[in-house]
């Protein structure tokens, strides 16, 4: 009698640890398949973060091919390539014309009377570009260099008598004086110039003050265009002849106004080895992350597979 209590009393603490370590195990076992089935989700939202981001990238390259950025750049020069100005006096004519240095003009000597013309100057008859009829003469003159002399034009013309209300003479700026001199053809590169470029005017009884500055533009197929800036200052001429006259004088500066040269062109700032380079870090984690999502479902799996067996031996062992 006393030992089927001992051997009772000794097989009840086997039981007890039978029943205890398999629900310990699948404790721990449905612990590991929560935080399996988290880490599934979070690398699903990584991956839907980075599908996302491809069509992001893709999105942003598309649009900058579409919508380049101007860039605008400076150059330095010492000596400009001498413009050309092509005046239109009609019945105007020049009474002097000279080159001078520092923004120093020497008074007027004997205003309204022909002085010295030291300039470089050339005359031309063409055809109106815009009606190919009325016939137009332009008087072109070389335009300053050397900005850093502050070198400058000073021209002075006189009409000796208008029946119009109002005076002024037209003018317009070209980028180079020497290719004028060395076309075959100046009375097509003329028309050329008309057709090209913007004209002023310059109104008589005034000192017209006109300061250049040279602006390149260079367009999406390789062509480079050429624009002149300008700013103008306008002091009036006081007339100290003795006699009341009806005559009309025009006093006109050309300067560069700095030494710069503003050159502005459209750029793509898409880079595109910087686009395919994210691409294929996306593409890369992309990959990964299914490669472990497909680990990860294996494991369950598996875990699932080996937690089924045990039980199913416990449940036999029980039996």
């Amino acid at each position: 009698m006393g030992v089927d209590e001992d051997t009772s009393s000794a097989i009840l603490p086997d039981s007890e640890l039978g029943t205890s370590a398999p629900s310990l195990r699948f404790s721990k076992t449905c612990l590991k398949n929560v935080f399996s089935v988290i880490l599934l989700f979070i690398y699903l939202l990584l991956m839907a973060v980075a599908v996302f981001l491809v069509y992001q990238t893709i999105s942003d390259f598309r649009e900058k091919l579409k919508h380049p950025v101007m860039s605008v750049s400076y150059k330095e020069v010492s000596l400009y390539d001498a413009p050309g100005i092509a005046f239109y006096p009609g019945k105007a004519r020049l009474l002097s014309c000279k080159h001078h240095y520092y923004d120093h003009i020497l008074p007027l000597i004997n205003p309204g009377q022909p002085g010295d013309i030291e300039c470089t100057t050339q005359r031309i008859n063409y055809t109106d570009p815009f009606t190919n009829q009325t016939m137009k003469y332009a008087l072109v003159v070389q335009g300053p260099r050397d900005v850093k002399k502050k070198e400058l034009v000073f021209l002075q013309f006189h009409l000796n008598g208008t029946d119009q209300d109002f005076s002024a003479i037209d003018y317009l700026l070209f980028s180079s004086f020497q290719e004028f001199i060395n076309s075959p053809e100046k009375a097509e590169f003329m028309k050329d110039c008309e057709s090209s470029y913007s004209s002023w005017k310059f109104s008589g009884g005034f000192r017209t003050w006109v300061k250049m500055s040279l602006v390149k533009t260079k367009e999406e197929d390789g062509r480079e265009t050429v624009e002149f800036k300008q700013e103008t200052s306008v002091v009036n001429y006081i007339d100290r002849r003795t006699k009341l006259r009806s005559d009309q004088l025009f006093f006109v500066v050309f300067e560069w106004k700095d030494p710069f040269i503003q050159t502005v062109q459209d750029i793509i700032t898409a880079n595109p080895w910087n686009t395919i380079a994210l691409l294929c870090g996306i593409f890369l984690a992309l990959f990964k992350a299914a490669d472990f999502a497909k680990l990860s479902v294996k494991w369950m799996i598996k875990i699932r597979k080996r937690h089924l067996k045990r039980r199913s031996q416990v449940m036999n062992h029980i039996s």
